[in-house]
Order: structure tokens, then sequence, then C-alpha cells
């Protein structure tokens, strides 16, 4: 787990990145569609964090 948790935080990007760039290679409103998926996964998977860091603090 101590390897496997940095090559994935490695990969993952640059293999969206490359993922991207083929898109882009094929049409270029492909890759507009990826990256909108993309980003609405990330901005729902920020939403999750920032529910669970919310409801861990506990009440003042």
């Amino acid at each position: 787990m101590r390897i496997a948790k940095p090559i994935l935080m490695v990969s993952t990007p640059v293999g969206v990145g490359w993922g991207l760039y083929e898109a882009a290679k094929v049409r270029w409103w492909l890759a507009v569609l990826m990256g909108l998926l993309v980003g609405v996964i990330g901005a729902f998977f920020w939403m999750t964090v920032r529910r669970i860091r919310a409801e861990r603090v506990p009440p003042a």
C-alpha cells in the first residue's frame, strides 16, 4: 500500500491527461465532453469530501 498510493496519485492524472489528448486527436469536441465529465466528477467528489469534513467537526 505504501507503494501503490504514490503510483496511483501520479499515474491517474497522467492517464486522464493522456486520454484528453487522445480524444482531442479524434475530435476536439470529444475532448471537451471528456473534460466536462472529469470536471463534474471532480465537483461531486469535492462536495462529498466537504460534507464529510463538515459533519466530522463536533458541534460547539
